[in-house]
């Protein structure tokens, strides 16, 4: 549709979509902050350290202060790049929400420990690899996605625990050596 002037005008449709899509982020926003919210406050809630309605208070303060001092949304512009313009639209994005929604109430409803960023970063991957490969033909999944990222975040998400591990080692050692003697 365009104007007298020759200008493209939107649709109806597409600010139902934007709207919609709006909506399905709020959603996944809700989600992430009861499923990730629980790994952030259950070690101070077990230990006593605070109620569990102070946990949840302390979180949601330090989150909602933590954007204004950190400029760097380091997390927030690798999945804005993961994949590369002209492999997205509205539908992709839609998709790889809807995709991370999906995968986080999985996780969450088995008590599977996941990140809630690593999915979103992996259901935009996988929307628009599949958007790319299914308009445009085969082609190389570098041009798709920023396949560098995508390995090193993949590569990661399996070495954290091991890394985590060797670091409680490292200071359980340090810290019973001191206590015994």
């Amino acid at each position: 549709m365009t104007t007298s002037e020759g200008r493209k005008t939107i649709r109806g449709e597409v600010y139902v979509a934007i709207a919609g899509l709006v909506v399905v982020a709020l959603l996944f926003d809700f989600m992430n902050g009861f499923h990730d919210a629980a790994n952030a406050i259950a070690t101070v809630v077990s230990t006593g350290v605070l109620k569990p309605h102070q946990a949840v208070a302390w979180a949601a303060f330090f989150n909602f202060l933590a954007f204004f001092i950190f400029r760097d949304h380091g997390v927030a512009n690798t999945v804005a790049k993961t994949v590369h313009e002209g492999s997205y639209d509205l539908v992709v994005v839609l998709a790889g929400v809807i995709s991370a929604i999906c995968w986080n109430l999985l996780t969450w409803w088995y008590g599977i420990p996941s990140s809630s960023s690593h999915t979103l970063i992996g259901g935009f991957a996988g929307a628009g690899i599949t958007h790319a490969l299914m308009t445009k033909g085969f082609m190389p999944l570098s041009e798709i996605v920023d396949l560098h990222k995508v390995i090193q975040i993949f590569l990661f998400i399996f070495a954290a625990p091991f890394i985590g591990m060797l670091i409680s080692i490292f200071f359980s050692i340090v810290f019973i050596s001191r206590n015994t003697i």
